[in-house]
């Protein structure tokens, strides 16, 4: 599976909607973390596909979705189960770390 390029348009049919956990990842062009962390992202969304679903969103294009959900900082990674925010990691991490919370919220 790809990662989701998700925009304020399509946001509620690739994310709330979705009967798969989704990752979303806040992230800018301009942000060197963001772009740390991204070959890991996309890592995860093959590792864990079928499981989890994987989404981005560049906060410079959907600033509406950025302060819908109050991202302040990036990266910010949220997990969405059943429409609903549950986990928020704030910057970046390695692929273990990032699993690990992943994880918590798969099982």
């Amino acid at each position: 599976m790809t990662v989701a390029h998700v925009t304020d348009k399509n946001f509620e049919a690739e994310v709330l909607k979705s009967n798969l956990p989704v990752l979303v990842d806040f992230w800018a062009e301009w942000c060197g973390p963001c772009r740390m962390i991204s070959p890991i992202v996309e890592e995860i969304a093959k590792d864990l596909q079928g499981k989890l679903k994987v989404a981005k969103v560049n906060v410079d294009e959907a600033q509406e979705l950025a302060a819908r959900f109050n991202i302040m900082s990036i990266p910010t990674l949220l997990i969405f189960k059943k429409g609903q925010p549950v986990e928020q990691m704030v910057g970046a991490m390695s692929k273990d770390q990032l699993l690990t919370r992943i994880n918590t919220q798969l099982s």
